[in-house]
């Protein structure tokens, strides 16, 4: 234990060191930074800079699902709050159903480096409130905790990496008869970000889940998921301060989610909101 002790905190000390000392900055100012789909970026918003992000993803067996999140600084990069709404069209035991789902109060920590660090980490919290229809699959009908622990790299001037590792619990989580059970999910994820020009980006991400659904009163069971996404984005910078970025990708099921296959459509809006 004496040994492991040591290594882990020599390692977080050269973490720490290369994350605050490092000249290489991740892009250049007017450039995309925190765009990706399915994997957060370490990147809290700085100071008197708002961000809203939309998407939209279309799934081949005709259902479709949507989220709005706005980000805030409190009130510099060190402190981030968030919420996150969704939207979908779920298939139910009547049919299609279409509405809100489950609603994510977040907060994140800038705890190591920042957009100009080689290396920067950004743990996030969150709480999850039930406000979707759990009785047509829109929600979970329970209130929830989440975590996630982003930590994103540069590797090269061109090349950026990031890292995800999350975890949720519910407590009481309803199906559509009404049975209840506490449930658990993990997620791990990376992606690889290509600067074929500092507003125009290749990436590709990898995101790999273990959930559980209610299959009875207090009975679960686990289900996996594992999707490779293939994207572009790009930016429009204006006078004003705006940065547009649009973004597309096609998450494609592999493994467990072979044959799955989505088209998903992405919008941020980045801009002051003080001199």
């Amino acid at each position: 234990m004496g040994r492991r002790k040591t290594w882990r905190s020599g390692f977080g000390r050269l973490l720490v060191t290369w994350a605050l000392t490092s000249p290489v900055r991740v892009l250049a100012d007017d450039s995309i930074q925190d765009n990706s789909f399915l994997i957060e970026e370490a990147y809290n918003q700085e100071r008197g800079v708002v961000q809203h992000i939309s998407t939209f993803t279309q799934f081949s067996g005709g259902t479709w699902a949507s989220s709005f999140t706005q980000e805030w600084p409190v009130p510099d990069v060190r402190h981030q709050l968030s919420y996150t709404l969704q939207a979908a069209q779920v298939e139910d035991d009547s049919g299609d159903a279409r509405g809100f789902g489950d609603v994510a109060i977040n907060y994140r920590y800038q705890l190591i480096g920042d957009g100009s660090a080689t290396v920067a980490m950004a743990p996030r919290a969150s709480l999850l409130l039930p406000t979707g229809n759990d009785r047509s699959g829109l929600g979970t009908g329970a209130v929830g905790v989440q975590s996630n622990l982003p930590t994103s790299v540069v590797l090269h001037p061109r090349v950026v990496t990031h890292f995800n590792l999350g975890a949720t619990w519910l407590h009481g989580a309803r199906d559509s008869a009404g049975d209840k059970a506490d449930l658990t999910f993990y997620s791990i994820g990376q992606s690889v970000v290509g600067l074929i020009t500092p507003r125009f980006n290749v990436l590709v991400e990898l995101v790999f889940n273990s959930g559980e659904v209610v299959t009875g009163p207090d009975t679960r069971q686990r289900v996996e998921t594992f999707f490779v996404n293939p994207g572009i984005r790009w930016a429009h910078n204006m006078k004003s301060g705006l940065q547009l970025v649009p973004g597309i990708s096609t998450p494609l099921g592999v493994g467990p989610s072979r044959g799955s296959r989505a088209v998903l459509v992405y919008l941020s809006f980045e801009h002051p909101f003080e001199k």
